[in-house]
């Protein structure tokens, strides 16, 4: 594999070839436990769904408590899948060249910031706005 120059901040040393592969080694697992993750939530919802919440001989705490966790479940759900794009599109960009450019500016995210979190899309100045409005 090709050595890749990423963008780092001007008081960051450039990014090691370990480096860049303990991000891809992180962001590969996480793609792979998310999806593991999604599977199993599939199967809980289409459970839920095949019990159904019609109340047929439930009371309605029963009926209540069912349809409460079939929504967390859903949430839970979508919110893994939202994390997997993620996922894959932060793997996407250490492909291409493109990671640790911020989205918003154009400046480099900064390294530390991105091995704390590796899907991240904006350098903390950007995200310190978004999170204002």
């Amino acid at each position: 594999m090709p050595s890749t120059t990423l963008a780092v901040r001007a008081d960051e040393d450039p990014w090691t070839d370990e480096e860049i592969e303990q991000v891809r080694d992180e962001l590969l697992g996480d793609i792979e436990r998310l999806a593991g993750e999604l599977k199993t939530s599939a199967v809980e919802l289409r459970e839920m769904l095949a019990a159904g919440v019609d109340g047929a001989g439930n009371d309605q705490a029963d009926v209540g408590s069912t349809s409460l966790e079939r929504d967390a479940e859903m949430s839970l759900a979508a919110n893994q899948q939202v994390l997997l794009i993620q996922t894959e599109k932060a793997l996407e960009r250490l492909e291409d060249g493109s990671y640790g450019i911020c989205e918003n500016c154009g400046e480099p995210i900064g390294k530390l910031r991105l091995m704390a979190f590796p899907r991240a899309t904006l350098c903390m100045e950007c995200k310190r706005k978004e999170e204002r409005r």
